[in-house]
């Protein structure tokens, strides 16, 4: 696996920071919204943005065979899974979310071996580990919170459907990254709508300023600017790579939590925050370049 270019880990850091900043408006947006109408508003919001956006750049949508992946991609990655995440976060902290998401990469480096889309690399499961145990030191006193089982179970599931999206988006044909979450985005809206009627929830809007500026990130740099970065990631890296930026969500999501929430930033989460920087290297980035004869049969293969 190739070293990622520098424009490649410039969109990696930025989507470390709104990732995990989103836990935190998430939290703010239940404190009025539904869970199911407040996620199937930001996007819907965020798809017809991204429409616009994408006719008056004349950026192309995907068709053809192309798109019943995306259309399944975004039933599952903005449907399904923040259907779990919006409800899990009823009763959940942001920082345990964020933990329980830091396993997608474990996840998405089982699959994509499992599926063959990738060798096994002993440097990606040992970093994976290594990522995992920096963040349960770091949220080791949140984990053992009075939190529902079923809540527990929804935010798991949650980093489950991420992961199974990573892996997908990286089988689809490559397509601008706009066009791709443009047409995602207006499904899973769509499922999460109707998701929010069978539920009973009522349409409403904010009437508190923290949680208008909540839902106004969230259905434009919490989405657009988080899923454009995502897909422009994943198209440039390996599944199991990219989504070690999920590693690094807790670490944001503590941090805005500290100061929005007060919360102690303690020796122990500073050691933590070590671990999972050093895991994410060892796993993600300390990779070696390849040789110029496998380039050669790569170049050849294709």
């Amino acid at each position: 696996m190739r070293r990622p270019a520098g424009p490649v880990l410039a969109a990696f850091v930025l989507v470390v920071l709104i990732g995990g900043s989103n836990f935190v408006a998430v939290r703010f947006s239940n404190r009025e919204l539904p869970p199911f109408w407040g996620a199937g508003l930001r996007f819907a919001i965020a798809g017809a943005l991204l429409l616009l956006f994408a006719r008056w750049r004349r950026i192309p949508l995907p068709r053809g065979r192309a798109l019943p992946g995306v259309v399944i991609f975004g039933l599952l990655n903005f449907g399904v899974t923040y259907a779990l995440a919006y409800w899990g976060l009823l009763e959940a902290p942001a920082a345990m979310a964020a933990t329980f998401v830091a396993s997608v990469p474990l996840m998405t480096f089982v699959i994509a071996t499992a599926l063959g889309m990738e060798r096994f690399r002993w440097g990606g499961l040992i970093g994976g580990g290594i990522a995992l145990a920096g963040v349960g030191v770091v949220f080791v006193d949140q984990l053992a919170a009075n939190v529902p089982v079923a809540s527990l179970v929804a935010l798991f599931l949650n980093a489950l459907g991420v992961a199974a999206g990573t892996i997908l988006l990286k089988r689809l044909p490559r397509m601008d990254p706009i066009g791709t979450n443009a047409v995602a985005m207006l499904p899973g809206a769509a499922f999460l709508l109707v998701l929010a009627a069978i539920a009973g929830e009522h349409p409403v809007l904010p009437s508190r300023p923290e949680v208008w500026i909540a839902v106004v990130y969230l259905a434009t740099i919490g989405a657009i600017g988080l899923f454009y970065g995502i897909v422009y990631v994943v198209m440039r890296w390996t599944a199991s790579a990219s989504a070690y930026v999920t590693v690094l969500f807790p670490l944001v999501a503590g941090a805005l939590g500290a100061i929005l929430a007060r919360e102690l930033v303690s020796v122990q989460f500073l050691a933590g925050a070590i671990l999972v920087m050093a895991g994410t290297y060892i796993g993600a980035l300390a990779q070696p370049a390849p040789s110029r004869a496998s380039e050669r049969r790569a170049t050849a293969e294709t």
